[in-house]
């Protein structure tokens, strides 16, 4: 990568967006997003507002530090095997 951006997950072979994280920050993300989402939902079942207020900004968080550490970022794939 010549941005010197992190590469935390690998890119989708199809289509758009990242696929399973590549190093361990990425699988750090993932999980304490994961525990996020239970959490909340474990929590917060009975106030909806408040849920979706949390799963909302924690999602869009999610999908921009995704964005930003996928290895040759986020772009329409066909699943050449040379693509970066």
């Amino acid at each position: 990568m010549s941005d010197d951006r992190p590469e935390w997950f690998a890119p989708k072979r199809y289509g758009y967006g990242s696929g399973l994280p590549i190093a361990w920050q990425g699988w750090a993300v993932t999980l304490g997003y994961t525990a996020l989402i239970f959490a909340s939902i474990f929590v917060f079942t009975r106030r909806p507002l408040v849920l979706f207020a949390i799963l909302v900004p924690a999602t869009v968080a999610l999908m921009v530090i995704t964005a930003r550490t996928t290895r040759g970022g986020w772009r329409w794939r066909w699943g050449n095997t040379d693509d970066g």
